[in-house]
């Protein structure tokens, strides 16, 4: 690859590592026996062969981050904050972020959104929301939120069935109601939108869920659509730790 086509992870480093005045500093898982008729031609039994038991390094394969030659811009100073706190809280920052770092008017307001919607006030806990992420990007089969939500699942639910369930098909795994509930509207707004009427809505209404919980089941569907057609798109890589996680 040419030097002005470094990989986002390439252009990160240099990003991070060396920021500018002002800018935090960021440093970016035996053997058998031998067998009474295994002998060797001089008659004494062959040695066995260890049988390692030991599971295989996972392989990284996120390198490029996307499939797209976009250099990483300096990170404000509100992005360099926050990439430093994701690098002390999680080890590592999650590729999204680095994919959308060529430009600080879409990561800016990417991470505002994400934020609010994941992790601000709601009538949904967050394992709710994740779920949701994690059943529609099943729907989408979009290998990047299901790698990192679907481990986002099994870190809330403390559960790794269950995180294996939603990515594979929500409708076998153990639900209550309430779930199943959220996870059928999320799922038919993402299959088919133009389809979604007042008895749906109603349905979630039954269940306990208030209008404005609606809307935020609603939000954080749509959300997901568009990062998954994004990621696709640009064929957009989960970090590797993500696949080890909570399992």
């Amino acid at each position: 690859m040419p030097k002005a086509n470094k990989s986002a992870k390439t252009a990160a480093k240099a990003a991070i590592a060396k920021p500018g005045k002002g800018q935090p500093v960021l440093h970016a898982i035996k053997g058998g026996k031998a067998s009474a008729n295994n002998k060797t031609a001089a008659g004494k039994p062959a040695a066995a062969k260890a049988i390692s038991t030991k599971p295989a390094s996972a392989v990284a394969d996120d390198v490029p981050v996307i499939g797209l030659n976009l250099e990483i811009a300096k990170l404000s100073p509100a992005m360099a904050t926050y990439f430093k706190k994701c690098q002390d809280k999680l080890g590592f920052v999650p590729n999204v972020l680095l994919a959308y770092a060529f430009d600080m008017a879409k990561l800016e307001p990417f991470v505002a959104m994400y934020n609010e919607l994941m992790l601000g006030d709601s009538g949904l806990s967050k394992l709710e929301r994740e779920m949701i992420a994690v059943a529609v990007s099943s729907q989408n089969r979009c290998y990047y939120c299901l790698t990192a939500h679907g481990a986002a699942v099994r870190q809330y639910s403390g559960n790794p069935l269950l995180g294996e369930h939603l990515v594979m098909n929500y409708r076998v795994a153990r639900l209550n109601k309430r779930q199943r509930a959220m996870l059928d509207f999320a799922v038919k707004l993402t299959a088919s939108p133009a389809s979604v009427e007042e008895g749906d809505r109603e349905r979630l209404r039954r269940v306990g869920f208030t209008d404005r919980e609606i809307w935020d089941i609603s939000a954080v569907a749509g959300f997901f659509n568009m990062s998954n057609r994004v990621a696709s798109a640009t064929d957009m890589r989960p970090n590797t730790a993500y696949h080890g996680q909570a399992r």
